[in-house]
């Protein structure tokens, strides 16, 4: 449970309410969705690697700056 706070950088944080992280802490299938997803990452992720925007339903990388380029799904969703 937790996040590695010297990974914490605008290229890798997603703020989520404390209901859904709740539940992705403690939901094994929550947290499952939540990593297909790009929602919940691993301490080892790759920053690069795309997140979904659910509310714009489209696919996103996230710079270092804070900035987000729209982008196609990962390869292992296709």
């Amino acid at each position: 449970m937790g996040s590695f706070k010297a990974l914490d950088t605008l290229q890798n944080i997603i703020l989520v309410c404390a209901d859904f992280n709740g539940r992705m802490e403690s939901d094994a299938a929550v947290a499952t969705w939540a990593r297909d997803l790009g929602l919940k990452l691993s301490k080892f992720a790759n920053p690069s690697e795309p997140v979904f925007d659910n509310y714009a339903k489209l696919w996103f990388t996230l710079d270092e700056q804070g900035n987000k380029t729209e982008t196609e799904p990962p390869s292992y969703l296709i």
